[in-house]
């Protein structure tokens, strides 16, 4: 089996339509797909509707959170939340505020651009957003558009990068909450890539520790952000405290280049996930 658990549609900061998304997964051989979209559940009935016989569908979230250590130095980690009750309120109010900060932080990162002569609009953004969650990947388009940069690649090193003015800080969760929040809605909450220091600093090993002390399940160790070294740390740390160790793509369509099925879960890992009690069970 050839299981991809984590991937995003246009329903976030993805370029595929949920619907182009479950049959692009198809078309690459993969058997499971896992449907996670930044903070919402909007792609989950379009991908189950489109869905290609032989393809299993995971239903999940990517969750935005943040930890700010003893120095008060703020970390910013993601959270997948796998097969969560949709309807549980606490954790859909949780996620309606992330997505109203997006609105704002994406607004004003275009009025800072705008206000530099950069020749791009908030309703161009809306477009490319096409009523997803908004995303730097959707400033990033608009740049591309209007030629000012040649990819998003470029967009997020030259110009949406922290060390740019432009750039504002997104709202997140706490991620003690966010697991608490995860487990309260029957989920199941799996760190994921937590060594991508390309991104920016990431968490301690005694973070993980705590993480997985209040209810983390599992660990994404094969991510296209781990080097061999990466992987290798991320592995060790998933045995040391009991955490199952999943892999995925992080597919995000033409916003980047890594196709899905770039790196894959383990099928014995991923039967182990489906053992643990939660909300909902894959769809086939």
């Amino acid at each position: 089996m050839r299981i991809d658990l984590h991937t995003h549609s246009t329903a976030s900061d993805g370029t595929d339509t949920p619907a182009e998304l479950v049959r692009a997964a198809a078309e690459a051989g993969l058997d499971v797909v896992a449907v996670t979209d930044h903070d919402t559940t909007a792609g989950w009935d379009e991908a189950l509707a489109a869905r290609p016989a032989g393809l299993t569908v995971v239903r999940g979230v990517e969750f935005s959170c943040v930890h700010e250590d003893d120095a008060g130095r703020r970390i910013s980690l993601h959270l997948l939340a796998y097969f969560v009750d949709a309807e549980d309120a606490a954790i859909r109010a949780e996620w309606q505020r992330l997505r109203d900060s997006r609105v704002t932080r994406g607004r004003t990162m275009v009025e800072r651009l705008v206000a530099d002569g950069y020749p791009i609009s908030w309703a161009q953004v809306e477009r490319l957003a096409a009523g997803g969650s908004v995303g730097r990947p959707h400033i990033g388009r608009a740049l591309v558009e209007a030629g000012v940069v040649p990819d998003v690649t470029t967009a997020f090193g030259d110009l949406l990068t922290s060390r740019r003015p432009y750039y504002v800080r997104k709202a997140d969760t706490d991620v003690f909450t966010a697991i608490r929040l995860v487990r309260g809605a029957r989920g199941l909450p799996v760190f994921a890539h937590p060594l991508a220091r390309r991104r920016g600093p990431v968490v301690g090993d005694d973070v993980v520790a705590a993480m997985a002390a209040a209810g983390l399940v599992g660990l994404e160790v094969h991510h296209p952000d781990h080097d061999a070294g990466d992987t290798a740390h991320a592995a060790r740390l998933a045995v040391e405290h009991g955490l199952l160790g999943t892999g995925s793509s992080d597919y995000h369509g033409t916003n980047k280049t890594t196709p899905l099925g770039a790196r894959l879960t383990d099928p014995a890992v991923y039967e182990q996930l489906l053992a643990l009690p939660a909300a909902l069970t894959p769809v086939s």
